[in-house]
């Protein structure tokens, strides 16, 4: 049975649609407190604290890696970090889709993670949601941009503002807009660990 109510496209809803719509909307509407919450959890100066209430929001967290202060997320219960691995201040873990990063993975300051974005030839302008995999040893430079869908190689380095669109080989080194292959990492099996975070960053 339809009723007196239309989605944002203008189409009649009936009532068992209109019920979930209103289920869906209070569910995001707890989401984004929790967040709201989580991200005030960000400028807290003690990586430790951070590391737990993080761990508390359902993000798995490897032992040794830390957040620097700051971090915005989207969905954390689908973000997944390795252990000795360092994200940078300010940086974005987008979790709508898989967000899988690997071990003793380094990725500088004001990094913007995404997995979801719209269709832009849809006409209802849909969202497209899509996993994103950075393996271990990868360096992602500053203020990069790593796009839904894209995979990250073993070791892969990703130079200051690149924007990612599109996979990355393993110890591929690539820079640019949209970010093209320039070397290659001589390296072929490190082993090094990443240290200690800093303690009121």
């Amino acid at each position: 049975m339809l009723i007196p109510v239309s989605d944002r496209h203008g189409h009649r809803l009936t009532a068992a649609q209109f019920f979930t719509k209103v289920k869906a909307r209070l569910l995001m509407i707890n989401l984004e407190l929790c967040l709201l919450i989580l991200h005030g959890v960000g400028h807290l100066p003690f990586h430790h604290l951070r590391r737990f209430f993080y761990r508390l929001a359902g993000l798995r967290l490897g032992s040794g890696s830390t957040i620097h202060m700051g971090a915005r997320f989207y969905q954390p219960n689908q973000i997944e970090i390795g252990h000795d691995t360092i994200l940078g201040e300010k940086i974005v873990l987008d979790g709508r889709a898989p967000l899988k990063i690997g071990s003793h993975v380094d990725i500088a300051s004001a990094v913007m993670i995404y997995n979801a974005q719209h269709d832009v030839n849809d006409p209802d302008f849909s969202q497209v949601n899509q996993p994103v995999t950075i393996g271990d040893y990868v360096f992602v430079g500053p203020r990069s941009i790593i796009l839904p869908g894209v995979t990250l190689g073993t070791g892969a380095v990703v130079a200051a503002g690149a924007v990612v669109t599109k996979d990355v080989p393993p110890y591929a080194i690539v820079a640019g807009v949209p970010a093209k292959i320039i070397g290659e990492r001589r390296i072929k099996n490190p082993h090094y660990r990443l240290g200690r975070a800093h303690w009121f960053r």
